[in-house]
């Protein structure tokens, strides 16, 4: 990359208003005493167990997204032996081996916080609102012309109408294309809020000597410069893995914020964290790609490569591998 600013536009949920962000080649990094860097990643496979999440034609989400999540992991461990991997879950379970799934993602967050992690990589598959592979609809091809009793009693009499003639015809489902995603700005208070509580702050540890009371005006204006950190390191490994995959040939439908609820996960997480839609499941040819093994090792070489680019600028080191 060139040292020269790049630009996410995204659309923040304040009155609805599109705002551009703007940010330098690498993470913005304040001066803390202890040097940032990413010692622990919190890799996130979404759905499982009683949660399937999305379907397409001969797989399921949950399924898919575990696959991805461990490889990834693995491919994190070997390159950087010294990372320490916390995965939400490694079966096809929710985690924290319950059934109840708002639980499920409270075991997330609380888990990603717990162990102090450093980065939250959610992995997910997109679907449309479509059925898998395509649907039939029907459309009007002419019209016959139709006698019909119209009126009541005395009035009561016969019209000629034209009633549609109608034809079924397949509609094959062929949304594909990746996108990632972080939290809504219009939710920075809960972020805030769950930064407060991890109280090292994720990758910016200071003297664990001087913690602050929760409560206290610090402590609330130290939360909203790590919210604005946290959002800004986001978004910039948010753009370098769309920008994997646009390297690759995928479509990409760039860094994106859910702005009318949000991404709880997203949110509850005292972390830099993002959720990387891989593909949609519900397109035929892209769920095959999906589910092979040539498939899920180029995305996992996406986000790979993604991550070692956002890991070597926060750390100051060169090489992307």
């Amino acid at each position: 990359m060139t040292k020269k600013h790049w630009m996410i536009a995204g659309i923040i949920g304040v009155s609805g208003i599109v705002s551009a962000f703007t940010f330098s080649p690498s993470p913005e990094q304040p001066t803390f005493k202890s040097p940032p860097g990413i010692h622990t990643l919190i890799i996130d496979p979404g759905h499982g167990g009683k949660d399937p999440g999305a379907h397409g034609l001969h797989s399921h989400e949950a399924d898919v997204a575990l696959e991805i999540a461990m490889k990834f992991g693995k491919a994190v461990s070997k390159a950087y032996p010294d990372i320490k991997i916390v995965y939400t879950r490694t079966t096809d379970e929710l985690p924290g081996g319950g059934n109840d799934i708002k639980q499920a993602l409270r075991y997330r967050a609380d888990l990603a916080n717990r162990s102090k992690g450093d980065l939250y990589i959610s992995i997910h598959c997109n679907a449309t609102p479509q059925p898998a592979g395509g649907w039939y609809a029907k459309r009007i091809i002419g019209h016959k012309r139709k006698t019909a009793w119209v009126g009541k009693g005395k009035k009561r009499h016969k019209v000629t109408v034209l009633d549609p003639i109608y034809q079924s015809y397949w509609v094959e489902n062929t949304r594909v294309g990746t996108e990632t995603y972080v939290w809504a700005a219009d939710r920075s208070g809960l972020k805030a809020d769950n930064i407060n509580e991890n109280e090292e702050g994720g990758e910016m540890v200071e003297d664990s000597l001087n913690v602050l009371d929760l409560n206290s005006p610090e402590a609330k204006i130290k939360a909203q410069l790590y919210t604005k950190y946290f959002f800004k390191n986001s978004a910039y490994l948010a753009y370098l893995v769309e920008e994997e995959f646009k390297q690759e040939g995928r479509t990409s439908y760039g860094v994106k914020q859910r702005n009318n609820k949000g991404i709880w996960v997203l949110q509850a997480t005292g972390m830099p964290s993002i959720l990387v839609e891989t593909g949609f499941i519900t397109n035929k040819e892209e769920e095959n790609y999906l589910n092979s093994d040539s498939g899920q090792a180029k995305i996992v070489d996406n986000i790979f490569d993604a991550f070692s680019k956002y890991k070597n600028d926060l750390e100051g080191t060169k090489g992307s591998k």
